[in-house]
Order: C-alpha cells, then structure tokens, then sequence
C-alpha cells in the first residue's frame, strides 16, 4: 500500500510593507512670507537703482539718442523742426521734443538736444530750459545736461578751454559759439548782452560724483549771424529748474512698487510650492525688470543734474 504524503510547502514572499506616507508640508507662515517679500523688493530696488545710474542707464541714453537723432533729422529734412515753443504747425511743443543737435570738437561730443529740463527729460539727454532763447537767436540760450549718470553727456565740459567751438544746428540752421570762460559758484558774472547778441550758457553739477554741491556753468559767446526769435513764455515749473526733481513721480514710484511688492508675494509663494530653481529662472527677469522701473521713476525725484 502506497502511502502520499502532501508536497512541502512552497515559501512565499512576506506582503509589502505600507508606503511611508509623505511628509506633511510645513505649516504656513505669513510673516516669513512677507518677510522674504520685502527682502526681494529691497533686493530689485537696490539693483536696479545701480544698474539705471551707471550701465544700464547708459544704455537707455545711448537708444534715446539714436531715436531723437532720427527724428531730428528727419524734421530737418521737412522744414518742420522747431525754432521756439510752439510746432511748424503752431501746436504746444511736447516736453522732450528734439530741438537741436550739439557738438563740440574739443571734448568729441555729439548730443541731440531737447525741450525740456526736468529729471526725466535729462535721462535722455541735454535739454533746452524752455524760458530761455533758442539757440541761434538774441539773448541767452541755457541747455542743461547730467554730470554723472545716464549717459553723463557733460561730464568733460569743465575742461573746455577759452576760444573752443559749440555748435547748435537747429531748423534755422548753424549756430556756432565760441567758449568764454568756465564759471563755478561765486566766479564773476559774464558782461550784459547787447542788442542782437547772443550767449550760450551750458550748465552741469559740480561736486564729487553722484553728490551735486553745486552748479557749473560753461559761458560761450554767439559768431554766427543771429537768427530771429518768435514769441516765448518765460514761465517754467520747479522741477525744470536746476538740481531740482520731479515731485510728481511720487505716483509712478508708488505704482511700480506696488507691481514690485506683488510680484515679490509670488515669487516667495512659487518658492514653496514650485521649486527653488524653477521659481529663480522665472522670477528673477520679472523683478529685475520691475526693480529697474521702480528705480527709473525714483530717479526723476533726484536732482535733474545727476
């Protein structure tokens, strides 16, 4: 008789283990949030104050420049540039208009000038002071330019030697200028201009860089035949007087610190739930661009001379 016996049990694998649940992210933390906030908009308005002073301020000149030469010379062409304050087609001329081209040899300058000489026209470039005479024309011509930053236009006009040319081409043609004398606070005043004469009155900061103590002038005489003046108002608001800003680029800077402030929220928010290097790729360009904007409009507040 044969006797069966059951087959050996076959080994089986013990059932897995539970997955480990994840982790339960970290509570919120608003005042973390907003703190890293306030540190990306501190971050971006301090960049971008630099960057618009010095490099990426000369880069905004340099393309101000290119477009108001273009349009310059395409009104000069036409006959449309403008001799005074008012357009060919007698409408208010526009605040930063291009009026005139200025060159001078001896510093290798070439500079369109425009109407205008608040802050943020002189970003731009030199600016024609809107109550006084055209260049070209009877009595005193002022064009102010920055010392320092975007584009420092007369950084080098302190070192024009007496007899050095100027010349102003304007829609009545060249006007040309022999220099006088450089002027510092307290130097004796040039003579009183004559009938039909005309004097040109370049104007800059003095003083150590980015830090206007004072006012420097650059007094040049008119040789070239004078041309007729129309009619012009003597008036000019504050801030297109010397070393004086824009007070009413308050609301622009509070706007774009707003945009800024916002788009810092997210940023601290997209780190937490997105990633570190994502949220970096992403936000940086944005709050740069937006700390360049704050710092552009912070900037009109600065003395118009800087």
């Amino acid at each position: 008789m044969t006797v069966l016996t059951p087959p050996p049990p076959v080994a089986t694998a013990p059932p897995p283990a539970p997955p480990t649940p994840a982790p339960a992210p970290p509570p919120a933390r608003p005042g973390l949030a907003l703190a890293g906030a306030a540190v990306c908009v501190l971050a971006a308005v301090l960049i971008g104050f630099a960057a618009g002073l010095t490099i990426v301020g000369h880069l905004q000149h340099t393309r101000d420049q290119q477009v108001a030469y273009d349009e310059l010379r395409k009104q000069l062409a036409l006959g449309t540039a403008p001799v005074g304050q008012r357009t060919y087609d007698n409408k208010p001329l526009a605040m930063g208009s291009p009026v005139a081209l200025l060159r001078i040899p001896a510093l290798g300058l070439n500079e369109v000038v425009a109407e205008g000489t608040t802050s943020g026209v002189l970003m731009s470039g030199p600016g024609h002071r809107r109550d006084t005479a055209m260049p070209g024309q009877p009595g005193t011509s002022v064009i102010m330019g920055r010392q320092w930053g975007y584009g420092s236009p007369f950084g080098a006009v302190h070192k024009l030697p007496p007899g050095a040319e100027i010349e102003l081409t304007t829609g009545q043609g060249r006007a040309v200028y022999r220099v006088l004398d450089v002027r510092h606070p307290g130097d004796k005043l040039p003579a009183t201009l004559g009938q039909g004469q005309g004097r040109l009155t370049l104007i800059t900061a003095s003083g150590a860089p980015y830090t206007p103590s004072g006012l420097l002038r650059v007094d040049a005489e008119l040789t070239s035949p004078i041309q007729p003046a129309p009619a012009r108002s003597g008036v000019i608001s504050p801030a297109e007087e010397a070393l004086k800003g824009e007070s009413g680029a308050w609301l622009a800077v509070f706007l774009w610190c707003q945009a800024l402030f916002i788009a810092s929220l997210l940023a601290v928010w997209a780190h937490r739930v997105w990633g570190r290097w994502q949220t970096w790729i992403s936000a940086v360009p944005v709050l740069t661009a937006l700390g360049l904007a704050v710092a552009s409009a912070a900037t009109r507040l600065l003395p118009n001379l800087l």
